[in-house]
């Protein structure tokens, strides 16, 4: 929805064609989040389905077609900067599910797992610091304060990342060993029983993991 709502913020400034707004939108953001021309176009094309943008006459030279916003599309701006963002919906991250995950799995090391990671993310933290040092130097218009904008968020972002690591471990001392689910340990301990238990000459009904799969079931139709 940011890639939508920025197309139509920039489209708000002047009829331009996909290659110019991929081009504006990443030089204003710093290309943290970089487009190729196909997103954008495929995002200007449901923007036109939506009757918020439109052709703003033929194609030039080069075959290109500049777009503007319709009366919609300057409501819908205007709309984005009055309102605030919506944080309802959580979006997805990767190292949250990474480590949620691994604390309920059997067998993994979660405390090396945070350790790897804080190492990797303090790294990372001080190529944004040097980054950061670097442009701040260097007197500029607006886009300039834009990426500046962009950057600060990321510091302050993988600052945050490297604090909540940093909780993680603590939370794991004072929790103790961590341990499977019971349905995952119950598993566990059957396969070390089975795997323990002496062979036996007597003869087992067969189960369903261990019958042929071209043995049909008892009481299958024939």
């Amino acid at each position: 929805m940011s890639i939508r709502r920025g197309l139509l913020a920039l489209l708000a400034q002047e009829p331009m064609y996909g290659a110019q707004l991929r081009s504006e939108f990443e030089s204003r953001t710093g290309g943290t989040w970089p487009l190729n021309v196909g997103q954008v176009y495929t995002t200007l094309s449901r923007l036109e389905r939506d009757g918020l943008v439109e052709a703003a006459g033929g194609a030039d030279a080069e075959g290109r077609i500049a777009y503007r916003l319709t009366d919609d599309g300057q409501v819908e701006v205007r709309r984005w900067w009055d309102a605030p963002v919506d944080r309802d919906d959580t979006p997805r991250d990767e190292l949250v599910i990474k480590l949620a995950l691994a604390v309920t799995v059997p067998g993994v090391d979660v405390r090396r797992i945070v350790q790897t990671q804080r190492t990797a993310t303090v790294r990372h933290l001080q190529d944004l610091t040097k980054l950061k040092r670097a442009s701040s130097q260097e007197a500029g218009g607006p886009n300039e304060l834009a990426w500046l904008l962009v950057l600060d968020n990321l510091v302050f972002s993988t600052e945050a990342e490297v604090r909540w690591l940093d909780h993680i471990e603590t939370r794991l001392a004072r929790y103790g060993p961590v341990r499977a689910p019971q349905g995952a340990r119950a598993t566990e301990e059957r396969g070390r029983s089975a795997a323990a238990s002496p062979a036996s000459g007597s003869a087992r009904p067969a189960t369903e993991s261990s019958r042929s799969p071209r043995q049909p079931a008892e009481g299958a139709a024939q």
